[in-house]
């Protein structure tokens, strides 16, 4: 069962997967694919499994078939670093080739990617506003109304019967969602920590935390740091 939130006035449905869709726009959001690590952390002389690209592709491929968007916007951080997509393979390159035909795509600037990816399909800009809705890589310092953003790779624990549990999370208060992140070998980080501080109405929060199959809507009395 997925979470259906409206922000900015629009109906949008939080994914059990980690990507937002907005029906009435028909438009899918996704946070930090952070495509390329592997590659990346192997030219600094890090070894990781060099499959993150494929896995990464292969979920959001899959997304974008069942949901069909007429527009996706993808909120920063798409490549790990700014040569990311110049690396990839021909093969990554012609599946990103494919998921954006037809259809409006944006990359939207991140920390790790300021500059639009080489060769590839869609628009690269600093962040999208359509009617009262805002899409940005980083959450913006002061609360702002209608704001999706991504960066900080939120997620939620909570202990249930002496079990913790933690999982990624859509952090919101039904003002602006920060979004979690989508890529293969990306971290976390709880909502509780300091960084989130600013960014909320506490008393209006929910984590909405990814299962297997179904979001769950964890309000912040529930939750735990850590």
């Amino acid at each position: 069962m997925r979470e259906t939130l409206t922000l900015g006035g629009e109906r949008v449905v939080c994914d059990e997967r980690g990507v937002l869709f907005f029906p009435d726009l028909s438009l899918l959001a996704v946070s930090d694919l952070h495509l390329e690590k592997g590659s990346s952390f192997a030219r600094r002389g890090a070894l990781l499994p060099p499959y993150d690209t494929a896995a990464t592709l292969a979920r959001l491929g899959a997304i974008v078939a069942e949901y069909a968007p007429r527009m996706v916007v993808s909120l920063g951080d798409s490549f790990h670093d700014g040569g990311g997509a110049e690396r990839m393979p021909d093969i990554f390159r012609r599946q990103v080739e494919a998921l954006a035909a037809g259809r409006d795509w944006f990359w939207i600037a991140g920390n790790h990617d300021p500059d639009a990816p080489a060769g590839l399909p869609g628009d690269s800009v600093r962040e999208l506003t359509i009617g009262a809705l805002s899409f940005r890589h980083e959450p913006s310092s002061t609360i702002v109304d209608g704001e999706i953003a991504g960066h900080l790779h939120p997620c939620a624990r909570i202990v249930q019967r002496g079990r913790s549990v933690r999982r990624r999370c859509f952090a919101s208060d039904g003002h602006r969602i920060v979004m979690p992140a989508f890529g293969s070998y990306t971290g976390s980080l709880n909502v509780l920590d300091h960084a989130y501080a600013a960014l909320f109405r506490w008393e209006r929060f929910f984590a909405y935390m990814l299962g297997r199959d179904r979001v769950f809507a964890i309000a912040r009395p529930m939750l735990r740091p850590g």
